[in-house]
């Protein structure tokens, strides 16, 4: 009888030999760069846009040829990642349709993503400057009418299958095993900064008091310009610039959240509704990025680190693809499918300071003044 212990192991599979004949990165996807919109749909980015990306982080997926085997093209590692995060379909899959290993593919799509992050985190998320964070307020003030707001906060959970001996820590109100996403926005759906990684049971300020926009926004490192006036209100004093965010985050001087409770004033309702209007940007950010990266819609299998390394990588992404035309293709087909990801909750104590309540009500007088008051569904509240 064979012993087992002593079969030969093959390099490479007899079907994944044929991989030149029969699969699909030498045939579907060499006919999709001849077709502009199904390239698209296919890899989530244009063919140009693709190409661009493996000049920047191909030489960090090229490998040696040996004698036993031939290695895999960096434009096929690029391709493989890139579906997989378009699709979120499961390695095995991915592995017959390119006639790869399975093995092959998992550690593909790990070393593509950490190449993303080592190769375009610099560029994509730059440290924010004074000049950027007035730039980022004014456009709120646009867009939103509303001023002196840097951004808009919100956390997501990244669904997870629940790692070996991990006991309750990924665990989530949802009842799911998770890690939480907090994202910074800009009024332009552009991500300004990320923390990937807390556990998703983490609450009541484990995630954004202690990330490091939290920790830098707290200790003025971040270089957000000096408290002024609001626009049009020189005799009213300086107030400071400030994020938004729902009511799972604290309310500081430099972090505006909502009113809480149903029986507000006519004064609250307006300081609600304008705050919802800017925090919603945050919301549809997240709606593009799971739209374009349907990976985050599914329970991701792997150790937490390498999700860590596809999540960044798709935000890294986002920011690098970010068009406004695609955009609102991506939030028309989000609301389309109903689909959304799960919120982060209890993210920071709701009391706050009482400078933090004194500026709040700077804004809300703002908003019923002659100046701040600029759309008609204020009025009607």
């Amino acid at each position: 009888m064979e012993d087992v212990s002593r079969r030969k192991r093959m390099w490479v599979h007899p079907i994944n030999r044929n991989r030149k004949q029969f699969g699909d990165f030498h045939h579907l996807v060499a006919e999709l760069s001849l077709d502009r919109v199904r390239h698209l749909k296919y890899f989530r980015m244009s063919a140009e846009k693709m190409d661009h990306l493996q000049s920047l982080i191909g030489p960090d997926l090229t490998k040696r040829c040996t004698n036993y085997r031939e290695s895999i093209q960096p434009k096929q590692r690029l391709a493989v990642t890139l579906r997989f995060l378009a699709t979120g379909e499961s390695f095995h899959s991915l592995a017959f349709q390119y006639r790869l290993g399975k093995s092959t593919v998992s550690t593909t799509v790990h070393t593509t993503c950490r190449a993303i992050e080592r190769q375009m985190m610099d560029s994509q998320f730059p440290m924010p400057t004074e000049q950027m964070w007035r730039d980022s307020a004014a456009a709120f003030w646009s867009r939103c009418n509303f001023p002196n707001c840097i951004g808009a906060i919100d956390g997501q959970h990244i669904n997870i299958t629940a790692p070996p001996k991990s006991g309750s820590q990924f665990f989530n109100y949802k009842k799911t095993f998770s890690l939480v996403l907090l994202a910074l926005v800009d009024a332009n759906y552009c991500f300004i900064s990320i923390q990937v990684g807390d556990y998703g049971r983490a609450s009541d300020g484990g995630v954004y008091s202690g990330s490091d926009l939290g920790i830098g926004m707290e200790n003025k490192t971040l270089h957000v310009p000096a408290d002024c006036p609001l626009p049009g209100e020189d005799q009213g004093g300086p107030v400071p610039y400030a994020m938004v965010g729902d009511a799972a985050f604290p309310l500081k001087t430099y972090l505006m959240r909502p009113f809480p409770g149903q029986r507000l004033g006519r004064w609250q309702k307006v300081f609600n509704y304008r705050l919802s209007r800017a925090r919603m940007v945050v919301e549809c950010a997240f709606g593009i990025l799971a739209a374009r990266w349907r990976v985050l819609y599914t329970r991701i299998t792997m150790a937490p680190e390498n999700v860590d390394a596809v999540v960044m990588a798709v935000c890294i992404l986002h920011n690098y693809l970010l068009n406004p035309v695609e955009s609102q293709i991506l939030l028309e087909e989000a609301e389309e499918r109903g689909e959304h990801l799960q919120d982060a909750r209890h993210m920071g104590a709701n009391r706050g300071s009482r400078d933090a309540y004194s500026i709040r009500e700077k804004f809300c007088a703002f908003f019923l003044s002659p100046t701040g008051s600029v759309f008609w569904q204020d009025r009607v509240l």
